[in-house]
This record gives C-alpha cells, sequence and structure tokens, in this order.
C-alpha cells in the first residue's frame, strides 16, 4: 500500500497536499481500496467554501455511497473534471490523476490536526487486522 510522506492524512481515508495557500485533496489507495470500483464523484461547485471536517462531495462505488470530508478548510479554486467522465480514475492513480478538488487553504493551521504517513499506515495496518 502506498502512502505518500508528502501527504497529509484523514481517518475517513482523504488526502492532502498543501503548497503554500493551494491544497489538493483526494481519496487515499486505502480509501479507494475499501470503497471499490468506483463509478460517480459528485463535485463541489468552484468558489464554493468547504469546512474542515464537514462533508464536500459524493463517491458512489460498485460498494457504497461516501461522503467526502474536507481536511481543511478552504474556497475550492478548481475540480478534477477528467472524474465526472473518468471517475476510475481514484482507483487507478489516486495521488496523481485521481485528484478531487483543489482549495485554497483558509487556515494552515487545519494542517496540523491532521494524520502524518506513520499514523496514517499505522491506522491503515490496524483497520486490516
Amino acid at each position: 500500500m502506498k502512502v505518500p510522506q508528502d501527504l497529509k492524512y484523514t481517518q475517513e481515508y482523504e488526502w492532502i497536499r498543501a503548497d503554500g495557500k493551494k491544497a489538493m485533496i483526494g481519496i487515499s489507495e486505502f480509501g479507494q481500496d475499501q470503497l471499490g470500483d468506483i463509478v460517480f464523484v459528485e463535485l463541489p461547485e468552484v468558489g464554493s467554501q468547504v469546512d474542515q471536517g464537514a462533508p464536500f462531495g459524493v463517491v458512489e462505488s460498485v460498494k457504497t455511497v461516501s461522503d467526502l470530508y474536507a481536511p481543511a478548510g478552504g474556497k475550492v479554486i478548481a475540480v478534477n473534471k477528467d472524474l465526472e467522465s473518468s471517475p476510475e480514475k481514484i482507483n487507478n492513480t489516486p495521488y496523481e490523476g485521481g485528484w478531487i478538488v483543489e482549495i485554497e487553504l483558509s487556515n494552515e493551521k487545519d494542517l496540523e490536526s491532521l494524520l502524518d504517513a506513520d499514523a496514517y499506515s499505522e491506522q491503515c495496518k490496524n483497520e486490516m487486522e
């Protein structure tokens, strides 16, 4: 299982990659594996506000429908439109082409409450046991 060291993670399986005030958000490899084949993604509107810990979209797989939770708060500045026609990108490349949204962080301190790669790996390992 791939858990990039440069990302932060939520307990709900989202990842965030911050670069200054901009941050990209997606679902981790472990998270997409738990969901199964993803068949639909509901994306938020560009310009909308997301709050840390609050749902910002929905992902539907062959197994279930799940809310997506924002790892940090901010304004949506881009959405991955490719997911509308190819939601399986989340399964195939969860950390590259499978990103979901990009936000402008409203408070960089939000990132401090997230899991680092080692803590997230440990959480996933415990859930597999």
